[in-house]
């Protein structure tokens, strides 16, 4: 990886589940920081889309900039966004849905983590992660945000569930075994 202010980073993968885009500490210039942009092919793409239960995934995009953070930790600011291909829950018809969302994540290594964290959450601070070996997976850490931005019932705009009408009142929930025990037995 060169030191230019922007730059691609060639995605690496480990299994057909997952993609990983390694980033090295050390490959963080501690005088400009790294700016990094991702978009995985599309191979990644199908096998995160079946990861997350997706129809399709027609498109994954990230934007950070890393810089250092401390001796040996980096923080990762950006952007990931997504086109999703989903299911209504009520018309089961396919629909699309933009994701976007923000990343403020420090990744200090683990021996650090606990020894400089204050016990309470401070919402003002981004979160610290473990940082393995001097090395950031942004492939892995795009794949969790999308993963946790994604709607679990997506709904087609203006699609409102109406429940089927029946011409007999309702009996309750246990009128099934009512009737079973009113039977005579043989």
């Amino acid at each position: 990886m060169s030191d230019s202010p922007r730059k691609s980073v060639p995605p690496q993968r480990r299994n057909s589940h997952h993609w990983s885009v390694l980033l090295r500490f050390e490959d963080v210039p501690p005088e400009t920081g790294r700016q990094v942009t991702l978009s995985p092919d599309a191979h990644a793409r199908e096998a995160i889309a079946a990861v997350a239960g997706l129809r399709a995934l027609p498109r994954l995009d990230a934007s950070f900039d890393v810089v250092r953070s401390g001796a040996a930790g980096l923080h990762v600011t950006g952007t990931m966004s997504a086109t999703v291909g989903q299911t209504c829950v009520v018309t089961l018809e396919p629909i699309e849905s933009e994701i976007n969302e923000a990343v403020d994540l420090v990744f200090r290594p683990a021996a650090d983590n606990g020894a400089s964290a204050d016990i309470g959450l401070d919402m003002d601070q981004p979160e610290i992660e473990p940082l393995i070996d001097g090395v950031v997976d942004l492939g892995a850490l795009v794949t969790e945000f999308l993963l946790l931005a994604i709607d679990p019932y997506p709904r087609k705009p203006g699609a409102v569930f109406e429940a089927p009408s029946t011409s007999e009142p309702f009996a309750g929930p246990f009128a099934g075994l009512a009737a079973l025990q009113k039977k005579p037995q043989k």
